[in-house]
Formats: structure tokens, C-alpha cells, sequence
């Protein structure tokens, strides 16, 4: 079944070839397409193109449908083009001709656009929540090691003195940062295509207001041109927060390989949490972060991939919009599982409080005796000179008792701050109302 089928029937090949992998990835856009029409249809009884007992009959079975998609038992039959055709013929078998009547005012392009705005409104939440799980575990570690001090590295040479509380701490932070690009992505996924049809309106009186606060939707693409200019625009923003996220991941993984690593010997993952090798029996690598890095770098491509379908499409609809869900779709359940291991392997991971025993370490303390010497008086050029003879020398006696205590450092590292700022950004988002206006869309 096609919606637009008329008296011909297209060539087999060509059907394969644009269908393309459609249908696997509307999958994932069914039960919001099921929500979408709900609403479209309420809205179509309030001016009068629907009776109110055909709504009480349609609301009933499409609530049947979303529950099929709920519990795995919705399918996309073979003959069948998307979703939108699946959805339309299970009402029209059980309802007859009341079932065709849910398509008046709306075209596909309104309809897929409804739907991936909001498959990627829960989307990112479920993305707030395992970002907030992490966030959560790194300041936890923060705190508990916060008084173990490791070096600080500039150039890859061992520089200043650090803590692992400012490393937990530095990407807790970074997640909070992180937070304002998926808020951002959230505000401009969470307004309403729905009515703008092929793009260009419709002559029936459509209440675009009625559908918007029916879905939850903070607001409404107002211009029906530029709600279908929203195709690829929305996910590309999306891909830019995600990609933002990984990039946080992909680096913080890399100092966890890089410190694991027995030449730092910095941090420690316990044995389940590693694999091992099928030559050399006493390795236990740490698949996981290296796994996460690849992951996060592959999603930090993600923008570039959706840029380079759609950059050069002129106003309106086009088949290449399609292609967008086989790399966008997909890349949230990819995110989701690298957050929760990296929240899982954080709350694990050991680390090594007597990094500072190894004498090697000692001139990361060079800068800490300069200050010293320039507090007491010296000028900071001599002072300097004076710290780097002694260095070259052998001379140099490191006072490891350091006192850092200026907002962000070492003895200050602010992680009441930290959490406040992540909190706020969250409470921001006001999922609650997306969440009660699907409650009572389906109640």
C-alpha cells in the first residue's frame, strides 16, 4: 500500500531502491507518528472534518497501535512503503473508511517531520539523564580523591602539580557545558511542523495552536516554508550537541587508556572490567574507554555527515532528506551506551595515591618553590633562574606540600559550584511538559 498510489504500479527496482532502508528506521519514528496523528485528529474534530464519535473510535485504536509499538508487536508489513502507511491501514482494516479520513490537512512531510521532532524531544532527555548519571560519579570521585595530587601535563612532559579531583572535576564541568548545546538542540527540536502539510499549508482551517499545546510543544514552527526548512536543520543542531557530548567523552577516554597504562600506572581498572590477550597472558586492556574513544569520535562526525546531505537543497521537500535518518536515527542508542559505560567504569576505576613516591615527579614542584622564593621577595626572573640551576644541578628539594586556594584550583576546586550550575541548566529544560501532554494525549 502507497498513499499516493493511483492506477499504475511503479517498477520493482526503483521501489527497492528509494524505499531504501525506510522502514527499519521509521521503526524507531512509530509510536510518535501514532501520538502525532492523535493529536492531528482531535484537532480535526474541533473543525468539523471529523465526528465526535469517529474520534472516539480512531483515538481507541491508534492508542491499540501505540501500545503494539510500546510492547514490540508493531511491524511494517513488506508491501507496505512507511509508517505513516502501516498506521493509516490498521485503522482503515478494523474502521473502514473513517481510518482514510486521519490524512486530511497533513502530508508526509508534515507527518515525518512531527515525528522526528518528537522521537528527538525523548530523545535527548533520555541523553540528560546518562549525562547527569556520569556527571554525577565524576564528582563523586572528585570528592573522594580530591586530596590525592597526580602531575599535570602540558606538551606530554610532566609540568605542574594536579589532583585527581581537578581531573574528575574538569570533565564533570565540561558535562555541564556540554548540557547548554543539548538544551539548546532541545528548545529548537521542541516547536511544531504539524499543519505546515508538503510545506506550503493547506486550505482547510487548521488549528496549528491546538495541535502545538495538544503535543506539548513549547511553540510552533510559525512560517509553513520554514517548518519544512527544518528538515536537516533540526538534526544537524541535534548532531552538534551530541557531538559535543562524545567530544567530552572521546577525551576524557583517552587519559583513562593513557593513565591506565603501565607506564603511568595513574589509575587502575579492576579485572572484570578489562580483556585480555590471546598471546601474552598478563594483559588486561582497557577495551572499554578505547571502545567509548572510537565510539565519541565516530558521533563527532555526525554533524558533518548531516551537513553534507542537506547544504546545498534549495527551499522544500527532497527525497535526500531521507538518507538522514539511516545516520541520525541510530546515533542516540550509540551515545546512550558509550554515557553509561563511562558512568559504570568511573564508578570502578582505582586510583593511585602514591603516584608521587616515584622521584620523577619531583620538578612538577619547580613552579611552587619560584613562587615561594618570589613571595619572599626575590624577583620572579631570578627566582626562576635560581629553581632551574638547582634542577640542572640536582639540587632541587621539592616542598610537596603545596597550597593552592584561589577559586578552581587544587585546595578550591568548587564542586558545590559545579553541581549547582549542572542542576540549573538541567531544571531549564522543563521535560515535565512534553511528559504530561503525551500522559494526556493517551489517558
Amino acid at each position: 500500500m502507497k498513499l499516493w498510489e493511483k492506477n499504475f504500479e511503479i517498477n520493482k527496482e526503483i521501489e527497492r531502491f528509494t524505499v531504501g532502508r525506510d522502514r527499519e528506521m521509521d521503526m524507531y519514528l512509530a509510536k510518535y507518528d501514532v501520538l502525532g496523528s492523535m493529536a492531528h485528529i482531535t484537532m480535526l474534530e474541533s473543525i468539523g472534518l471529523i465526528e465526535k464519535d469517529e474520534l472516539v473510535q480512531l483515538l481507541a485504536e491508534l492508542k491499540n497501535i501505540y501500545h503494539a509499538c510500546e510492547n514490540g508487536d508493531f511491524v511494517i508489513e513488506d508491501d507496505v512503503e512507511d509508517v505513516h502507511s502501516q498506521v493509516e491501514m490498521l485503522l482503515t482494516r478494523k474502521l473502514g473508511d473513517m481510518g482514510k479520513k486521519i490524512h486530511s490537512g497533513r502530508s508526509r512531510n508534515d507527518q515525518v517531520l512531527v515525528d522526528l521532532k518528537l522521537f528527538t524531544r525523548h530523545q535527548l532527555k533520555d541523553i540528560a539523564d546518562e549525562v547527569k548519571s556520569l556527571f554525577d560519579e565524576l564528582i563523586g570521585k572528585s570528592e573522594q580523591y580530591k586530596n590525592v595530587l597526580m602531575p599535570g601535563y602540558t606538551h606530554l612532559q610532566v609540568a605542574m602539580p594536579s589532583s585527581f579531583g581537578l581531573w574528575f572535576g574538569a570533565y564533570a564541568e565540561s558535562l555541564a557545558d556540554d548540557l547548554l548545546f543539548l538544551q539548546a538542540a532541545y528548545r529548537m527540536t521542541n516547536r511544531n511542523p504539524l499543519g505546515s502539510a508538503a510545506g506550503y499549508g493547506s486550505s482547510f482551517p487548521l488549528n496549528r495552536t491546538m495541535t502545538t499545546q495538544l503535543l506539548g510543544f513549547d511553540s510552533m514552527d510559525y512560517n509553513v516554508v520554514y517548518a519544512q526548512m527544518g528538515r536537516g536543520k533540526m538534526e544537524r543542531n541535534v548532531a552538534f550537541a551530541i557531538a559535543t557530548i562524545a567530544g567530552t567523552l572521546a577525551k576524557m577516554a583517552f587519559d583513562a587508556c593513557m593513565f591506565n597504562s603501565q607506564n603511568f600506572s595513574f589509575v587502575k581498572l579492576p579485572k572484570e572490567c578489562t580483556t585480555g590477550s590471546s598471546i601474552m597472558p598478563h594483559k588486561k586492556n582497557p577495551d572499554v574507554f578505547e571502545l567509548i574513544r572510537a565510539k565519541s569520535n565516530k558521533l563527532q562526525s555526525l554533524p558533518q555527515q548531516v551537513m553534507l546531505i542537506m547544504n546545498n537543497l534549495p527551499v522544500g521537500y527532497f527525497r535526500d532528506l531521507q538518507i538522514i535518518k539511516e545516520v541520525f536515527l541510530p546515533a542516540f542508542d550509540e551515545l546512550k551506551d558509550c554515557l553509561q559505560m563511562a558512568a559504570y567504569i568511573i564508578n570502578k576505576i582505582e586510583v593511585n595515591e602514591h603516584i608521587l613516591d616515584n622521584p620523577m615527579y619531583d620538578p612538577m614542584f619547580s613552579v611552587e618553590e619560584v613562587n615561594r622564593l618570589a613571595a619572599n621577595g626575590m624577583p620572579f626572573r631570578d627566582a626562576y633562574k635560581k629553581v632551574g640551576l638547582d634542577i640542572e644541578a640536582g639540587n632541587f628539594v621539592p616542598d610537596k606540600n603545596i597550597r593552592h586556594t584561589h577559586e578552581g584550583s587544587i585546595g578550591n576546586l568548587m564542586n558545590a559550584e559545579i553541581q549547582q550550575l549542572f542542576n540549573s541548566i538541567l531544571s531549564e529544560f522543563h521535560f515535565e511538559r512534553m511528559e504530561e501532554a503525551e500522559e494526556a494525549l493517551l489517558s
